[in-house]
């Protein structure tokens, strides 16, 4: 089932964060670590080009994400015009602390000591913007939440002398083209759970996992390692709930139970540091997705052409 999820306040959030673009030098980008491209807002990128504004791209909870995947994304990315990417953990002060600096060099005009930098933090649900606004402000002004659109108002603030930081909202776009997009947002805990069902997340998870990181299953779980590379993402959330005795009433399992324990792991980072895509996972996606297009447009057409067929026939005299 493809995964939606724009709450009302996002349209709104979206028309102050195009106003704000204005008046702003750098836009801040943070995307989790894990699922860089699935968790970069189109919108975002359609809003600062359109007023040219560079990008300081980051790469949050790297430490939850797997190195060489995320190397592969910092290559990708600075490969873009206007674009600076950075891996960091908003929860580390020694790495926030780069963010000020890294902005400065991109707008360079700014750096005169008469007007001040000012800078925008944008970004999709539960990816760290909150965390990383308070850490770099040293206090606390942002409401911190483990769930997706906590922060609902946009902010102004003094970033020192000769900056300011702009805090927005959480915004998702209002259709999510790819559904494999959907279901690692949704793993991830950037939509919210009224939108998606655990079980059919996990199992999306799980085929990731069980095709990229069998051993961390099998570490985890206590699994044989060569059985687990054997199963599929249902009849991994199966053997989850066995080992952890998710059981319901009768002994039949408890298969949402079992499938918060895989999501919730995987969140905390207890399977280790995990990456659900890499630029050339992402681009094998696209081409599927787009063959599959293309097939189900040809059957389309041809179902049409074998309609106009026979309606032609049956209007023949006889």
């Amino acid at each position: 089932m493809p995964i939606q999820w724009f709450p009302g306040h996002m349209a709104s959030a979206r028309k102050k964060a195009a106003e704000a673009m204005a008046a702003i030098d750098v836009v801040i980008e943070v995307t989790d670590a894990r699922l860089p491209e699935a968790s970069s807002n189109p919108m975002i990128a359609e809003l600062r080009r359109f007023r040219n504004r560079p990008c300081l791209k980051l790469l949050n909870k790297s430490d939850l994400a797997d190195p060489e995947a995320t190397r592969a994304w910092l290559d990708f990315y600075n490969r873009q015009p206007g674009v600076q990417a950075v891996a960091i953990s908003a929860k580390s002060a020694a790495e926030v602390a780069r963010i000020p600096a890294l902005c400065r060099a991109l707008a360079p005009h700014r750096d005169d000591g008469v007007k001040p930098l000012r800078m925008i933090i944008m970004g999709i649900p539960n990816v760290g913007k909150s965390t990383l606004m308070n850490a770099l402000l040293k206090r606390k002004v942002a409401k911190v939440g483990d769930e997706p659109a906590v922060t609902k108002h946009q902010q102004t603030l003094d970033l020192g002398p000769g900056m300011t930081l702009t805090d927005t909202p959480g915004m998702m776009w209002p259709k999510i083209d790819f559904d494999a997009d959907g279901y690692m947002l949704a793993a991830s805990h950037a939509i919210g759970r009224n939108a998606v069902i655990d079980e059919e997340v996990a199992a999306f998870l799980g085929e990731i996992l069980i095709a990229r990181y069998p051993a961390r299953l099998a570490a985890r779980y206590k699994l044989d390692a060569a059985a687990t590379a054997a199963l599929d993402g249902h009849a991994l959330l199966e053997t989850v709930g066995r080992r952890r005795g998710c059981l319901v009433k009768g002994g039949g399992l408890d298969l949402e139970k079992a499938a918060q324990i895989l999501l919730q792991d995987y969140r905390d980072g207890a399977l280790g540091r995990i990456s659900l895509e890499t630029p050339a996972s992402r681009a094998q996606m696209i081409a599927a997705a787009e063959a599959a297009r293309v097939r189900a447009q040809a059957e389309q057409d041809a179902e049409a052409g074998s309609a106009e067929q026979g309606q032609g026939s049956s209007q023949m005299p006889k």
